[in-house]
């Protein structure tokens, strides 16, 4: 392809510190660069504690632990999320419970959360689409009336702005991505951000394969033993390398994909006033996105399929999104819908998401709108 969908980037100094971890002789977990990456994420977000896992999947499982969530168990969330969000709750035999998102940011609707809860829910799962934080004060005061453990899905949300909060620092747990198509990336990665005090030493027994192997090596047992369930959840001190030279450059990042976002923006404008297409809406009063993905909503599915072989013929690519989870085989037998989902069924398929990453220049961005344009024009 001429303009991929993706294209992963070298920012800064990410060969020169993998050099540095290999010569520093530990390339296992926990080494250097991932307590430099603990301490940048929790200065940054402002969490009690944060820890790199493998992956935002891993993350997620971490969080369902941390949760309690036990069979039967019920946590509310939206359909339109990746697989992750459910599969990890799913794995301790709970029981995801479909809510439609809002029309205007494709966030769970916190409207219809209060609805949702029965005396069998024990936990909420918002997501921040497309890096657009969620209505988190509303999610929160609904959480404390009954009860139940925020686990915020900020795989797309590094460093956008609620109110003056970081999503995934606002819940009790928060999640992220550095998956290679996020905005800061290490091919594979994520972290845990363990918002309640009370959570981080069993996160820490958790992530160290349910032992009490962190502590050890701080000198507060004298020796560490097999104390709780667990898996093998840090990533290598390679990644954590890799990492560190992004989170560097976290804000210059961001700031180049708010830059391309407002270039699709300004070329996509004559289109969306002619109503050939529909553009994201601004962000909600008091918060601010991250630039991680720029979509365009169209009329029917057959007008999207059109445009993804029309932009793919000329070495564009574009792609869709979710498939929702709650219309799957695996979410018809794993959950259920809470109601109606109008808002979900509609916008999966007509959503398009256009090409987003750090070397994209704005004269590609032209170039793709251009191209829609045409292809609404009829000019080949």
């Amino acid at each position: 392809m001429r303009i991929p969908f993706n294209k992963p980037s070298i920012v800064g100094s990410e060969l020169d510190h993998i050099a540095q971890a290999v010569r520093e002789g530990h390339l296992s977990g926990d080494g250097l660069y991932s307590r430099k990456c603990h301490a940048w994420l929790e200065q940054h977000l402002k969490c009690a504690k944060a820890l790199l896992t493998h992956s935002c999947t891993a993350a997620l499982e971490m969080a369902a632990i941390l949760a309690g969530i036990r069979p039967g168990d019920e946590v509310i969330m939206p359909s339109f999320t990746f697989v992750s969000t459910a599969n990890a709750f799913v794995l301790r035999g709970g029981v995801p419970v479909f809510v439609d998102v809002r029309r205007d940011s494709l966030n769970l609707d916190e409207r219809l959360i209060e609805a949702a809860v029965t005396p069998r829910t024990r936990a909420v799962v918002p997501v921040h689409y497309a890096g657009v934080p969620c209505a988190m004060d509303e999610i929160m005061a609904i959480a404390a009336r009954h009860g139940l453990i925020v686990v915020e899905d900020a795989a797309q949300a590094l460093l956008a702005d609620y109110k003056g909060r970081r999503p995934g620092a606002i819940g009790h747990l928060g999640c992220l991505s550095f998956h290679e198509t996020k905005n800061v990336i290490s091919g594979e990665g994520g972290a845990l951000l363990v918002n309640d005090e009370r959570l981080v030493e069993r996160a820490e027994v958790i992530r160290e394969k349910g032992t009490n192997r962190s502590q050890f090596f701080r000198g507060e047992v004298d020796k560490y033993t097999w104390v709780d369930i667990g898996s093998s959840y840090l990533p290598s001190e390679l990644v954590g390398a890799f990492l560190y030279a992004q989170l560097e450059h976290a804000d210059r990042i961001n700031a180049k994909r708010l830059r391309l976002c407002a270039a699709y923006r300004g070329g996509l404008a004559d289109l969306e006033r002619s109503g050939a297409l529909a553009l994201p809406r601004p962000d909600p009063e008091g918060t601010a996105g991250n630039g991680h993905l720029f979509y365009i909503l169209l009329k029917n599915s057959g007008t999207r399929t059109a445009l993804i072989a029309y932009l793919k013929a000329r070495g564009i690519h574009a792609v869709f999104h979710y498939v929702p989870l709650h219309s799957s085989p695996a979410g018809r037998r794993f959950g259920r819908a809470a109601g109606p989902l109008p808002v979900t069924d509609d916008v999966s398929g007509r959503l398009l998401r256009l090409p987003l990453y750090f070397e994209l220049a704005e004269s590609d961005v032209l170039s793709i709108a251009a191209a829609i344009g045409d292809f609404f024009s009829g000019r080949d």
